[in-house]
């Protein structure tokens, strides 16, 4: 094969994703898409004339044209892999894509309700339906205390105590740490433990706190279900999931405690940088009082 024939080339190496590495076709596709870009970017430059400016300018190009970086960077991851193995297998000497990365990614910040929304989510019409009872006490208690899906699902019974108010939570990392139980929590949770006891389990979820009524561990999809019906059913006109309480109560606790240390606690992180990311949406809170109060606010 000679130089310059960069068609030749990318055809090589689709051959070699498809029938030695095995990529779904989608996958090669993509590939295939990601590299004919990089040749119209760097206008038919001889692949191995190609130098790491060239690709600098052709990230900046897909920049210009409002690409989001995870669009940039997985180009980038294309066009390096596309390298390896020219460099591999057609001698090529460098690969100047080595070391290059794409634009970082702007965070996301979670979405949290407002008080008055989480209150009305979680806030259900008395009942003696088992499932609402079950579903009242998983929303008080994501509220309440902050915990992610998994660990709420994962809750046995025994990890309670109602006399000290809190609730044991295995997280990530198989950590433990001990969460207050907020009165709501407590009050809805021992109202669901009672229709819970008249639910004949299976022998190996007997200890579970929140089962389904055929007697298995709730499954973190069936929260998840739960989650969407509730928020059509309470009237909440947002994307409701379970994170959205967990999110929800850091913020709140965060405004009116402004402690970070005990939200991070609270929340399980192991570093406070993780936990920063609620003083942003708290700074959000005050920074749209400010624009609605001050006299000589910008208003955008």
């Amino acid at each position: 094969m000679t130089t310059g024939w960069p068609l030749a080339y990318l055809d090589d190496y689709l051959q070699h994703l498809t029938f030695e590495r095995r990529l779904s076709v989608l996958t090669c596709k993509s590939y295939d898409r990601d590299i004919r870009l990089l040749f119209e970017l760097t206008h038919g430059t001889d692949l191995k004339e190609i130098t790491s400016q060239h690709v600098r300018r052709s990230i900046a190009t897909l920049h210009s044209r409002n690409l989001s970086a995870k669009s940039i960077s997985r180009s980038l991851s294309a066009w390096r892999g596309f390298y390896t193995y020219l460099v591999h297998h057609h001698h090529f000497s460098k690969n100047p894509v080595t070391g290059l990365r794409a634009p970082k990614a702007a965070k996301s910040l979670p979405q949290a309700l407002s008080v008055d929304q989480a209150v009305k989510l979680v806030d259900m019409a008395d009942s003696d339906d088992q499932l609402t009872l079950r579903d009242h006490a998983i929303f008080e208690l994501f509220y309440s205390s902050g915990l992610r899906l998994s660990e709420l699902v994962n809750l046995d019974i025994d990890m309670l105590d109602f006399t000290e108010g809190t609730v044991t939570v295995t997280g990530k990392g198989n950590k433990t740490r001990i969460v207050p139980l907020g009165s709501h929590a407590i009050r809805a949770i021992q109202n669901w433990m009672q229709q819970r006891a008249l639910i004949k389990t299976d022998d190996k979820d007997h200890k579970a706190l929140f089962i389904t009524k055929q007697g298995r561990r709730i499954t973190q999809r069936a929260v998840q279900y739960r989650f969407k019906i509730w928020s059509i059913k309470q009237g909440i006109n947002a994307d409701i999931h379970p994170h959205t309480l967990r999110h929800s109560f850091a913020t709140h606790v965060l405004q009116s405690s402004g402690d970070l240390r005990a939200v991070q606690e609270m929340l399980g992180h192991a570093n406070i940088s993780t936990t920063q990311v609620y003083t942003h949406l708290d700074f959000q809170h005050l920074a749209k009082i400010y624009d609605a109060a001050h006299p000589r606010a910008k208003k955008k």
